[in-house]
């Protein structure tokens, strides 16, 4: 249910109320207890590692805060060529270790019961936000750099990308048994520039990693770059709820294992509306391989019996719409 499935449960609004959110990413045993919440509460069948996607941009030199009621910022933040000498080279074992523990810890924990899945940023979702400053609702700063200097915004999102690869790659040797890619913000190109601009950092991100375990990769609003996204070096397409996934799948084709599509707003119905609209997407993914999932993070208001009858209606009508050859 995407990498916010526990941060709307009680027992981790328990421990965010005595940690600040850097805390709880940066000690192994809070970020491996948080990490295995859902899976102990809700009965899903994997656990994402806890973590954060700016991690990476804070290990490069930027400080990173989380303002309650604002979300995270970054400062300072890198906005043009000349401001690239302000970024790091970091060696992740040292800056980002912490997160290597958590998935050795949760693999400890939770032994064969379920797989411990890895996850990072794409560079060009991570430099919206190292570029905005933090979030941000026009992304001015990041579009306006990549129209007026595209050669220097490609070069920032090349030094994100080698980072990022040895960041996964580090959740690799740390036990990571898959591993996602958010993108949160590639929606904001057309198709020819995310080709040109986004996609060779994401293909650096991921090379050498194709093989060694499952990559699965997430775009929000991405629906018109599906041509360019079954084509990328990855195992599964997560996508959001915008599209049908008939639709996606006509598009994809039917070897691609698709994950997601169903609108998180979804659980805030009644279990038996849930149910109604699992059916609906299990029916609307049978065309190939399907993963039963969101197609963005949990709601904060959402009832977590509501998050459990999603669970149930998933392994009780999902199963048997695997293709034997995709088990």
């Amino acid at each position: 249910m995407m990498r916010q499935a526990g941060r709307f449960l009680p027992q981790y609004r328990a421990l965010r109320a005595r940690h600040d959110f850097l805390t709880l990413c940066k000690t192994p045993s809070l970020a491996a207890e948080v990490t295995a919440q859902p899976v102990d509460i809700l009965g899903v069948d994997a656990a994402i590692v806890f973590a954060d996607i700016l991690l990476v941009p804070e290990a490069m030199g930027v400080a990173l805060r989380f303002a309650r009621g604002d979300g995270p910022q970054l400062e300072p933040p890198v906005r043009s060529s000349a401001d690239l000498d302000k970024l790091s080279r970091p060696d992740v074992a040292r800056s980002l270790g912490y997160v290597f523990e958590t998935v050795a810890e949760v693999r400890r924990a939770l032994g064969t019961r379920v797989p411990v899945i890895g996850f990072a940023g794409t560079p060009w979702t991570v430099a919206a936000y190292l570029v905005e400053g933090g979030a941000a609702k026009s992304f001015h700063h990041l579009l306006g750099w990549s129209h007026r200097d595209p050669a220097g915004l490609a070069r920032l999102l090349a030094r994100i990308a080698e980072v990022t690869h040895d960041y996964l790659l580090g959740q690799i040797e740390a036990g990571a048994q898959a591993l996602q890619l958010f993108d949160t913000w590639g929606g904001l190109l057309d198709p020819e520039r995310f080709r040109t601009l986004a996609l060779p950092a994401l293909l650096r991100a991921l090379e050498g990693l194709s093989g060694r375990v499952p990559l699965i990769y997430y775009g929000r609003g991405t629906s018109h770059l599906l041509p360019l996204l079954r084509e990328l070096p990855i195992e599964v397409l997560s996508v959001d709820w915008r599209l049908p996934l008939d639709v996606v799948r006509a598009q994809i084709g039917p070897r691609q294992v698709l994950q997601g599509n169903l609108d998180p707003a979804a659980l805030l119905a009644p279990p038996v509306q849930i149910e109604r609209a699992v059916r609906a997407l299990v029916a609307a993914g049978s065309g190939g391989p399907h993963i039963i999932n969101l197609g963005h993070g949990m709601l904060p208001m959402t009832p977590v019996e509501h998050a459990c009858a999603f669970v149930e209606a998933a392994k009780t009508h999902g199963r048997c719409s695997v293709p034997a050859r995709a088990r």
